[in-house]
């Protein structure tokens, strides 16, 4: 599906007046449509097709401007900026379906629990469980089996939403994905800009964001104190979405960097 991918998008853009700006937008093609996709913050995402829309961890942290009443909303985790239950009751509505793993229950009785390496199908969209787990031992610990990454297939195009993990030998293993959410600067040097990158030439997707990459962010967001910490080498987070950059040259992937950061 990849030229025809390209080439979709391509027309669309020019059809909309702005294929100069190609590497800029937020928009990709669906079968019948464009989808838009909106960065929120840190690691939540809007999806727009039509009238539906599908919400990925969202996090009340800064009030979710621009955020929509959501159809489908994906949980891949039960931390409080992934699984915030402020967010969640603001974005759902009475026919809002949430997706989770069983952990989250605490939180969000009513929700749909799919486990690592299943898939269910939801108002015509197929969901498929993505295990999300660490490689690198050390705190804060993602252990197998506590969270989810996942594909999701909206109108014909796949969005693969890696939530926190490292390069897993079932992350490598993902067919046919058109673009791609992908975790950088993950704590203990997990997922640095060299190992973000391979893992994402190794899935081949059209279009890849970074998302959930400034860790400072977020402790900051709960305590305005924190002081921060240095990543691996020194670099700041800036730098290491050069460098991520640097390692996807000659790749053929385009790299989108989203507003993922608004003001606290």
């Amino acid at each position: 599906m990849k030229n025809l991918f390209s080439i979709i998008l391509y027309c669309l853009l020019a059809n909309f007046g702005i294929a100069s700006v190609y590497a800029q937008s937020n928009i990709v093609p669906g079968a019948n449509g464009p989808i838009t996709i909106t960065p929120l913050i840190h690691s939540s995402v809007q999806l727009e097709y039509g009238d539906t829309v599908v919400q990925i961890d969202p996090w009340n942290r800064v009030g979710l401007p621009g955020a929509k009443q959501a159809d489908l909303i994906l949980i891949t985790d039960d931390v409080g900026h992934h699984q915030d239950v402020t967010a969640i009751e603001k974005l759902s509505g009475p026919q809002t379906v949430l997706v989770m793993l069983e952990s989250g229950i605490a939180k969000w009785p009513d929700g749909i629990v799919i486990a690592n390496g299943e898939m269910i199908r939801v108002k015509g969209m197929v969901i498929e469980a993505v295990p999300a787990y660490d490689i690198i031992p050390g705190e804060p610990s993602h252990p197998k089996g506590q969270a989810n990454g996942y594909v999701l297939t909206l109108g014909g195009t796949r969005f693969y939403f890696a939530g926190v993990t490292e390069c897993v030998d079932e992350v490598k293993v993902l067919q046919g994905i058109d673009v791609a959410f992908m975790p950088l600067n993950v704590p203990l040097g997990r997922m640095t800009p060299a190992a973000s990158a391979e893992c994402t030439r190794i899935l081949e997707p059209d279009v890849v964001y970074l998302y959930h990459y400034d860790q400072d962010y977020a402790r900051r967001a709960l305590n305005p104190a924190y002081e921060g910490t240095a990543l691996p080498g020194g670099i700041s987070v800036a730098e290491s979405l050069d460098l991520f950059e640097e390692e996807l040259e000659g790749s053929g992937i385009e790299l989108r960097r989203g507003d993922f950061y608004p003001s606290l």
